[in-house]
């Protein structure tokens, strides 16, 4: 009965105009990302008629070009890092990660993904139309040659890679195409020391690569504590990653099997196989947004408080915002369940974001949330205390000697913001998010009983020496 009434209202809702097949929806999300799809199910068990727009694989970039497939090739390089903790204690290093069999069990688990969540969503009566949109006017977009109308809809394109403006930029490789790599080249250079240069040369190193990255800048991971920063890339020099910082690229070349990166600082950098790892840039081109009103950056699409764009029943949510708020996978699922909130007329309230986590998977890995180290430096509201706990219970058991944490408190005693670094930094900074979201309190974290002998255990026992 339910799928009868569905399918009723679906043919209720189409119509010939001027010989055009023309389909309507009450949402429309141009995007199947997380950045859409968590809003869309909500619209859609709530009775409202949505479709998403997709161009390549659905549930996006992350389920399937990136964070899901960065993870699991990431794994064999992290229990090398672990072994080599035990180096000299108990463990020799004798084990080699074998890259083909590695990216052939990637493909198995990742590759059927997309269909997997295309079902999920079908059960939910949710259609799936793929190409590229393109709006007619504020209400109408059209998508290989159909077209659709909508109440609303939500722009949740996402972002691609981005090319340097230099000569020789067509001879770069990206994200997608490392994630991808049928074998791991002898030597590599990542153009860029941001989350994704700094993650991929950790693992292809641990593969077997000889790296070299090349940024612009004097450090590694600008948005994140210097200290600790310095430290992960002097770990990443002793395992044999060069570093060439304060180098602006203006040109690569090829010469046989041999690319050449050369900067304007007169130096030259040879490798096997050159990625540009300089960063992401919005998907926004091609839609004619202009022409609707809807008014974009180069941070992407501009919205206010509501996530609304400047037409007003045009939304944008996830990467393709123009934010300061970390792009990320679950703020991405946040603005979605939001925008799907304001559509059910369930909240009138603009976006809170609560204290966003963000975490680095170098080796070590490195974590923050809330107010940044830098920003305390800056301020009296604030006071940081460094706390190194890498001799402590499960800490020591591992050998994790890089284990520490810098907390920020306000002067009201309470935790706003923390950095780690250490092996255990992304399941840790997960334990700070309700004790800073909720402002517990000395008497708070007493009164919690946590696992025990496991990191998450010890960092709230000592954070609470701290708090009021």
């Amino acid at each position: 009965m339910i799928k009868l009434s569905i399918s009723i209202t679906w043919y209720a809702y189409r119509k010939k105009k001027f010989g055009v097949l023309i389909m309507k929806y009450d949402v429309i999300f141009i995007g199947s990302g997380h950045a859409a799809w968590h809003g869309a199910q909500e619209l859609a068990r709530a009775g409202k008629r949505v479709a998403l727009i997709e161009q390549e694989k659905v549930s996006g970039t992350c389920t399937n070009f990136g964070c899901n497939a960065k993870i699991l090739l990431d794994g064999p390089a992290e229990l090398l890092h672990h072994l080599h903790n035990y180096h000299g204690i108990g463990m020799n290093d004798a084990v080699n990660i074998v890259w083909p069999e590695l990216m052939a069990y990637k493909h198995q688990v990742i590759d059927p993904m997309d269909e997997a969540m295309a079902q999920i969503l079908a059960v939910d009566g949710i259609d799936i139309i793929f190409g590229h949109a393109s709006f007619v006017d504020a209400h109408t977009i059209t998508v290989n040659d159909d077209t659709y109308t909508a109440d609303n809809f939500v722009l949740a394109m996402g972002q691609r890679p981005a090319k340097l403006p230099v000569t020789g930029t067509e001879l770069t490789h990206d994200s997608k195409d490392f994630l991808d790599l049928p074998e791991m080249p002898k030597s590599m250079i990542m153009i860029g020391a941001g989350f994704i240069g700094m993650e991929f040369a950790s693992i292809a190193q641990a593969a077997g690569s000889d790296v070299t990255i090349v940024e612009y800048a004097d450090r590694a991971l600008a948005n994140f504590d210097a200290d600790y920063t310095n430290r992960v890339v002097e770990l990443m020099t002793a395992k044999g990653i060069k570093f060439a910082f304060n180098n602006a690229v203006e040109q690569i070349s090829q010469d046989g099997d041999v690319f050449s990166v050369k900067t304007a600082q007169g130096n030259t950098f040879q490798a096997d196989m050159v990625f540009d790892t300089t960063g992401r840039v919005p998907n926004t081109d091609d839609m004619n947004l202009a022409s609707i009103g809807v008014e974009t950056n180069r941070g992407g699409v501009i919205v206010n408080d509501h996530m609304q764009t400047t037409v007003a029943h045009i939304y944008a949510s996830g990467d393709v915002v123009a934010k300061t708020t970390p792009r990320l996978t679950p703020t991405a699922t946040f603005e979605s369940l939001y925008i799907a909130d304001v559509l059910l007329g369930q909240t009138t309230a603009a976006i809170a974001y609560p204290a966003v986590p963000s975490v680095t998977f170098t080796l070590p890995r490195m974590a923050q949330i809330g107010v940044s180290t830098a920003e305390a430096a800056d301020s009296d509201e604030y006071n940081v205390y460094d706390i190194n706990f890498a001799q402590l219970g499960m800490f020591a058991s591992h050998h994790d000697t890089e284990a520490k944490v810098k907390i920020v408190l306000n002067q009201q005693k309470q935790l706003v913001g923390a950095a780690l670094i250490g092996d255990a930094a992304p399941e840790l900074v997960n334990t700070l998010v309700p004790i800073i979201n909720h402002k517990y309190t000395k008497a708070d974290l007493n009164k919690t009983i946590y696992a025990f002998p496991t990191p998450s255990a010890m960092l709230p026992m000592l954070l609470a020496n701290f708090l009021a």
